[in-house]
């Protein structure tokens, strides 16, 4: 069972990106969600990222609630 408390900082390091708060920040602001494209569809993810989102999503895994958060952080 994943015991793992699933931050966003945590999301970045299970996508492989930077997770330091610099470089999340930094991701945010360069990484805008274009309005009415769902999170794993953006075109900034690699096929594997984009994948790993899908069907944390598709199948309401405990990423989930972390993988809304992002979206709704780059989608300001």
């Amino acid at each position: 069972m994943d015991t793992n408390t699933h931050t966003l900082a945590v999301l970045f390091a299970q996508l492989g990106l930077p997770n330091a708060p610099q470089d999340i920040e930094q991701f945010l602001a360069t990484h805008p969600l274009p309005l009415g494209v769902p999170i794993a569809q953006a075109d900034f993810w690699s096929a594997s990222q984009a994948a790993f989102l899908r069907e944390a999503l598709e199948q309401d895994a405990e990423w989930a609630e972390s993988i809304d958060a992002l979206a709704n952080l780059l989608s300001h």
